[in-house]
C-alpha cells in the first residue's frame, strides 16, 4: 500500500511532465507547454500561413523558428495575453514539406512569475492558405504609399531603373510597432500608384536590417554582374555594422555578401549611403557617426573595401539628437551655372518643432570632405527641409532620370509614431519632391522641396475655382469634395501686402479645424494643428508649427495636399514645406480665407478632387 501511495505521489509530482500537449487539430496546430514561460507550437497543417494573434499592449515574445530542428529565423512578436488585436501571418512556404516548430520565450515581469499557458494566444493561432490585406482603417491615407499590414519607418535603398522606381522602407512584418526591421519592397512606374512586392532584404546572423541605401554597379566594379543592384545597409545585432548585398534581377531579391560586414567600426554608426562619385571615378559612402553627431566619409573602388576620409559636422547643425539617415548629392544653383553639394542629416529629437527632424548643409565636397558654408557671421546656419512634425529620415532615389533629385520621407514622428490612432497599419510616407537649390532674399542659399510633376496625376475633378478676388476680415467660405473622404489639393496665390495676416481655414461640422496662418510682417507661414481632431493620443501631437516664406514681398503661392490624415504644404514651388499628421473626426467639408486688418488679394484659386489609388 506505501509502495502505491510513492507511485501516486510521484505521478502527481510529475504530473504537468505527463500532461498531453493541446492538440487544436481544427486550427492546424499543437501546443506543448514547457514551463511558466515556454512552449512549443507545432504546425501540423499544410497552409500557406500561420496566423499569430498579436495584442499591442504585451511584450515580445522571442520566437525560434526550428525548421528540422534546426534555427531558421527569429522573430519577436507581441503575442496575446487577454484579447487578440488582430493576426499577421508567418509565411510557410519556404519550409514546405519540413517540420516547422515555433519555441516561444514569453517574457516575464520582475515583479512575479504568471503562468503564461493560461494566455489567449495558445488557442488562438490559425492556418491559412490567405491573408487579408483589405484596408480596415479610417485613417488609411488615400494617395500617400503605406504598408499593406505591420510597421513601417524610414525609407531606404531607393534606385530608378528601366522605368521603374524602387522604394524599400525598414518594415516589421510582424506588427504594427517597431520590431523585426526588414526592407520592404514597393515599386512603382510613375511615383503615384505603388505594387507591393515580397520582403526584399530579411535579419540574419548578424542582426536586423536596418536603413542603408543602393547603387547600379553598371561598370561591374564589385563583381557581381554588370548594372548589378548593390545594397548596402546596417546590420544591427548586438553591435551596429555595415553589410553588403547585391541583386542581378533588378532588385527584387538579393544575395547576402559571405564577406559581411564590410565596415565595423569600435561606436553606433548606421544607414550608409553610397554613390559613384564621376569627378574621382571611385565610390563614395556617407555613415551617420549617430551618437557623436557627426557623418564620416568613406571611399572604395570595390564597394567591399572601405578607408574612411573624414569627419565632418562635430559641433555643427543642431546637436540635440541623434544623427540618422544621411545624404550627400550635388545640385545646380537656381538662375546660375554654380552648383553646391547638399548633405542631408536626419536628426532625433531636436527637430524644429521637437522629436523628428531634416537638417541639411550646403556646401562643397571633393571626394574626400565636405566643407559648409557659412553665413555673413561666419556661422554653418542650422536649415531645415522642412517645417511641420513629421517629416524624417529624408532621403533620394539613385539614378534618377533627367538629373533629377528626387526624395521622399517618413510621415511621422519618433514622439507619437507608435500611439497615432490606426492599427492595421502604421506610418506612410511622405509624398516624393524634387530638390533643388535657389537664393533667397536674405542672400543666402537654400534647398527646395517642390511637388514632384507626377502627382499632377492625382489631380481628378476642378470642384472650386477663382480668378481673382479681394478678401476682408469676412471669412469667404469653400466647400472641399466629399468623394474618397474629401481628399483634395488646393491652390492659390495670396497677395497680403495690405494685411497684418491671413487666415486660412480647414474645418469640418464636428469643430475639428485646421489654422494656417500667413504673416506677411513676420514673413512664416504657421499650422495649428491643436483643434485639429483626435490630438489627445500624446502630449506632443498638439503643435503650431512654423516656417520661414523666404520672401519680401508679402506674396506667396500655396499647394495643399490633404488626405485622409495628413496635410502638406508647399510654399512658392517648394521654398518652404510643412508637413503634418492630422486625425479630424471627421473629413473636412470647407476652406476659408478671412483677413487681419485690411484685405487680401486670392487670385489662381482652385480645388481639385483627387483619386484614390
Amino acid at each position: 500500500m506505501n509502495k502505491i501511495f510513492k507511485s501516486l505521489t510521484t505521478i502527481m509530482a510529475l504530473g504537468m511532465i505527463l500532461t498531453a500537449p493541446t492538440v487544436l487539430a481544427s486550427k492546424g496546430v499543437e501546443v506543448n507547454h514547457l514551463g511558466v514561460n515556454n512552449a512549443l507550437v507545432r504546425v501540423i497543417d499544410t497552409s500557406k500561413y500561420l496566423l499569430l494573434p498579436v495584442q499591442e499592449a504585451s511584450d515580445d515574445a522571442k520566437i525560434n523558428i526550428l525548421v528540422d530542428g534546426n534555427i531558421a529565423e527569429t522573430i519577436y512578436v507581441r503575442l496575446a495575453k487577454s484579447k487578440t488585436d488582430y493576426w499577421i501571418p508567418f509565411d510557410l512556404t519556404p519550409y514546405k514539406g519540413h517540420n516547422v516548430i515555433l519555441d516561444i520565450v514569453i517574457p516575464q515581469g520582475r515583479g512575479s512569475i504568471r503562468e503564461a499557458k493560461d494566455d489567449v494566444c495558445w488557442k488562438a493561432f490559425e492556418m491559412s492558405d490567405t491573408f487579408d490585406t483589405t484596408n480596415r482603417e479610417k485613417y488609411r491615407p488615400a494617395f500617400h504609399h503605406t504598408p499593406l499590414y505591420g510597421w513601417m519607418n524610414d525609407p531606404n535603398g531607393m534606385f530608378y531603373q528601366n522605368g521603374k522606381w524602387h522604394l524599400y522602407y525598414q518594415y516589421n512584418p510582424y506588427g504594427s510597432k517597431w520590431q523585426n526591421m526588414t526592407w520592404g519592397h514597393s515599386v512603382s512606374s510613375d511615383l503615384v500608384n505603388w505594387e507591393h512586392l515580397p520582403n526584399a532584404i530579411k535579419p540574419n546572423g548578424l542582426g536586423a536590417v536596418f536603413s542603408g541605401s543602393c547603387a547600379l554597379d553598371s561598370s561591374n566594379t564589385a563583381g557581381f554582374g554588370n548594372d548589378a543592384v548593390i545594397a548596402l545597409y546596417t546590420s544591427a545585432g548586438t553591435s551596429q555594422m555595415q553589410s553588403l548585398a547585391s541583386s542581378n534581377d533588378n532588385g527584387h531579391t538579393f544575395d547576402i555578401y559571405p564577406g559581411n560586414p564590410v565596415i565595423t567600426l569600435d561606436s553606433e554608426a548606421r544607414d550608409p549611403k553610397v554613390f559613384w562619385n564621376h569627378d574621382t571615378q571611385e565610390w563614395n559612402l556617407i555613415l551617420a557617426h549617430a551618437l557623436e553627431h557627426e557623418m564620416l566619409i568613406f571611399s572604395s573602388s570595390d564597394m567591399k573595401n572601405w578607408v574612411l576620409q573624414s569627419g565632418f559636422g562635430k559641433g555643427l547643425g543642431a546637436q540635440g539628437g541623434v544623427w540618422e539617415c544621411p545624404d550627400l548629392f550635388e545640385l545646380p544653383v537656381q538662375g546660375t551655372d554654380m552648383t553646391k553639394w547638399v548633405l542631408l542629416c536626419n536628426i532625433n529629437p531636436d527637430g524644429p518643432f521637437g522629436g523628428s527632424g531634416t537638417q541639411y548643409f550646403i556646401g562643397d565636397f571633393d571626394g574626400k570632405t565636405f566643407k559648409a558654408d557659412t553665413d555673413e557671421s561666419g556661422q554653418v546656419p542650422i536649415k531645415w527641409l522642412d517645417y511641420g512634425k513629421d517629416h524624417y529620415a529624408t532621403v533620394t532615389w539613385s539614378n534618377a532620370p533627367d538629373n533629377r533629385r528626387t526624395a521622399i520621407g517618413w510621415m511621422s514622428n519618433w514622439q507619437y509614431a507608435a500611439d497615432v490612432p490606426t492599427q492595421q497599419f502604421r506610418s506612410a510616407n511622405t509624398l516624393p519632391r524634387e530638390i533643388g537649390l535657389f537664393r533667397a532674399p536674405d542672400g543666402e542659399l537654400y534647398a527646395s522641396c517642390a511637388p514632384s510633376p507626377e502627382l499632377e496625376l492625382l489631380r481628378d475633378n476642378l470642384t472650386e475655382r477663382l480668378n481673382r478676388a479681394t478678401i476682408r476680415q469676412k471669412a469667404r467660405s469653400f466647400s472641399l469634395p466629399t468623394v474618397h473622404d474629401g481628399i483634395c489639393e488646393i491652390i492659390l496665390d495670396i497677395d497680403a501686402c495690405k494685411s497684418s495676416a491671413v487666415d486660412m481655414v480647414l474645418s469640418n461640422n464636428q469643430g475639428d479645424k485646421v489654422i494656417l496662418q500667413y504673416n506677411p510682417q513676420s514673413h512664416t507661414l504657421s499650422f495649428d494643428r491643436t483643434e485639429s481632431g483626435i490630438v489627445d493620443f500624446s502630449e506632443n501631437f498638439p503643435a503650431i508649427t512654423i516656417a520661414p516664406t523666404h520672401e519680401d514681398n508679402g506674396k506667396i503661392s500655396l499647394r495643399l495636399f490633404i488626405d485622409r490624415s495628413s496635410i502638406e504644404v508647399f510654399g512658392n514651388d517648394g521654398q518652404f514645406v510643412m508637413t503634418n499628421l492630422v486625425f479630424p473626426t471627421a473629413p473636412y467639408t470647407a476652406f476659408s480665407i478671412s483677413a487681419q486688418k485690411g484685405s487680401v488679394k486670392v487670385e489662381n484659386f482652385k480645388i481639385y478632387s483627387m483619386k484614390e489609388v
